[in-house]
Protein backbone atom coordinates (compact mmCIF):
# COMPACT_ATOMS: atom_id res chain seq x y z
CA UNK A 1 0.00 0.00 0.00
CA UNK A 2 1.56 3.55 -1.09
CA UNK A 3 0.91 6.49 1.32
CA UNK A 4 0.80 10.11 -0.20
CA UNK A 5 4.35 10.96 -1.81
CA UNK A 6 4.86 7.14 -3.02
CA UNK A 7 6.11 5.59 -0.31
CA UNK A 8 4.76 2.25 0.43
CA UNK A 9 3.70 1.10 3.48
CA UNK A 10 3.79 -2.65 4.96
CA UNK A 11 1.61 -3.84 7.83
CA UNK A 12 1.49 -7.10 9.29
CA UNK A 13 -2.05 -7.67 10.97
CA UNK A 14 -2.67 -8.65 14.48
CA UNK A 15 -2.98 -12.71 14.32
CA UNK A 16 0.82 -12.13 12.40
CA UNK A 17 3.83 -14.29 13.96
CA UNK A 18 6.72 -13.49 11.56
CA UNK A 19 10.20 -15.07 12.49
CA UNK A 20 13.23 -14.12 10.51
CA UNK A 21 15.05 -11.36 9.27
CA UNK A 22 13.30 -8.36 7.66
CA UNK A 23 15.00 -5.07 5.39
CA UNK A 24 12.82 -2.81 3.98
CA UNK A 25 13.34 0.41 2.90
CA UNK A 26 10.11 2.57 3.35
CA UNK A 27 7.66 2.11 5.77
CA UNK A 28 6.70 -1.05 8.21
CA UNK A 29 3.92 -1.27 10.88
CA UNK A 30 3.96 -4.62 13.02
CA UNK A 31 0.87 -5.29 14.88
CA UNK A 32 1.44 -9.35 15.64
CA UNK A 33 4.65 -10.91 16.97
CA UNK A 34 7.68 -10.41 15.31
CA UNK A 35 11.22 -12.16 16.35
CA UNK A 36 14.66 -11.91 14.70
CA UNK A 37 16.41 -8.73 13.67
CA UNK A 38 15.46 -5.85 11.83
CA UNK A 39 18.03 -4.13 9.24
CA UNK A 40 16.17 -1.54 6.90
CA UNK A 41 17.02 2.22 6.20
CA UNK A 42 12.78 3.22 6.00
CA UNK A 43 10.66 3.93 9.09
CA UNK A 44 9.24 0.97 11.80
CA UNK A 45 6.25 1.63 14.09
CA UNK A 46 5.11 -1.57 16.84
CA UNK A 47 1.83 -0.73 17.77
CA UNK A 48 -0.05 -1.63 20.58
CA UNK A 49 -0.46 -4.48 21.71
CA UNK A 50 2.28 -6.41 19.69
CA UNK A 51 5.44 -7.70 20.98
CA UNK A 52 9.21 -8.09 19.37
CA UNK A 53 11.81 -9.96 20.57
CA UNK A 54 15.15 -9.14 18.48
CA UNK A 55 18.73 -8.92 18.99
CA UNK A 56 18.98 -5.93 17.16
CA UNK A 57 16.33 -3.50 14.95
CA UNK A 58 17.59 -0.59 13.28
CA UNK A 59 15.60 1.61 11.47
CA UNK A 60 15.90 5.08 10.38
CA UNK A 61 13.08 6.26 12.91
CA UNK A 62 11.44 3.53 15.32
CA UNK A 63 8.23 4.67 17.00
CA UNK A 64 7.11 1.67 19.84
CA UNK A 65 3.40 1.56 21.13
CA UNK A 66 4.07 -1.92 21.94
CA UNK A 67 6.69 -4.35 23.67
CA UNK A 68 9.82 -4.33 22.46
CA UNK A 69 12.46 -6.86 24.01
CA UNK A 70 16.15 -5.75 22.43
CA UNK A 71 18.60 -3.15 21.25
CA UNK A 72 16.80 -0.51 19.25
CA UNK A 73 18.91 1.22 16.39
CA UNK A 74 17.32 4.59 15.56
CA UNK A 75 19.23 6.46 13.19
CA UNK A 76 16.90 10.12 13.06
CA UNK A 77 14.84 9.31 16.02
CA UNK A 78 13.20 7.07 18.68
CA UNK A 79 9.93 7.49 19.94
CA UNK A 80 8.67 5.56 23.16
CA UNK A 81 4.95 5.89 23.43
CA UNK A 82 2.44 5.96 26.42
CA UNK A 83 1.80 2.46 27.46
CA UNK A 84 5.15 0.97 25.79
CA UNK A 85 7.25 -1.35 27.22
CA UNK A 86 11.47 -1.86 26.05
CA UNK A 87 14.10 -3.81 27.45
CA UNK A 88 17.21 -3.47 25.65
CA UNK A 89 19.54 -0.36 24.73
CA UNK A 90 18.94 2.69 22.78
CA UNK A 91 21.42 4.39 20.30
CA UNK A 92 19.77 7.25 18.77
CA UNK A 93 20.63 11.22 17.59
CA UNK A 94 16.87 12.11 19.02
CA UNK A 95 15.10 10.33 21.89
CA UNK A 96 11.35 11.03 23.17
CA UNK A 97 10.04 8.87 25.68
CA UNK A 98 6.67 9.37 26.99
CA UNK A 99 4.98 9.28 30.54
CA UNK A 100 3.87 5.77 31.41
CA UNK A 101 6.59 4.24 29.42
CA UNK A 102 8.67 0.86 31.08
CA UNK A 103 12.01 1.33 29.87
CA UNK A 104 15.20 -0.73 30.85
CA UNK A 105 18.52 -0.12 29.55
CA UNK A 106 20.90 2.35 28.38
CA UNK A 107 20.52 5.20 26.12
CA UNK A 108 23.71 6.34 23.60
CA UNK A 109 23.18 9.50 21.85
CA UNK A 110 24.79 10.29 18.48
CA UNK A 111 25.56 13.56 17.08
CA UNK A 112 23.87 14.94 14.28
CA UNK A 113 20.21 14.64 14.64
CA UNK A 114 18.06 14.97 11.98
CA UNK A 115 17.59 18.74 11.42
CA UNK A 116 13.75 17.45 10.09
CA UNK A 117 12.58 16.16 13.68
CA UNK A 118 14.28 19.33 14.99
CA UNK A 119 10.77 20.99 15.58
CA UNK A 120 9.23 17.79 17.02
CA UNK A 121 11.66 16.98 20.00
CA UNK A 122 12.07 20.60 20.80
CA UNK A 123 8.71 21.55 20.79
CA UNK A 124 6.04 20.70 23.63
CA UNK A 125 2.80 18.20 22.91
CA UNK A 126 0.51 20.39 22.46
CA UNK A 127 2.59 22.51 20.57
CA UNK A 128 3.18 19.62 17.94
CA UNK A 129 -0.80 18.93 17.96
CA UNK A 130 -1.70 21.94 16.85
CA UNK A 131 0.64 21.89 14.03
CA UNK A 132 -0.35 18.95 12.68
CA UNK A 133 -4.02 20.07 13.30
CA UNK A 134 -3.21 22.92 11.14
CA UNK A 135 -1.34 20.79 8.11
CA UNK A 136 -3.68 18.95 8.03
CA UNK A 137 -6.47 21.67 7.58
Amino acid sequence: MAKDGGVNVTEFGEGTVFEGELSFTDTLIINGKFSGTIEATGELQINKGSECDVSEMKAKSVVVYGKVEGNIDGEERVELCKGSRVSGNIKTSALRIADNVEFDGSVSMVDSPAESYDKLFLSTSEEFKKSLVMKSS
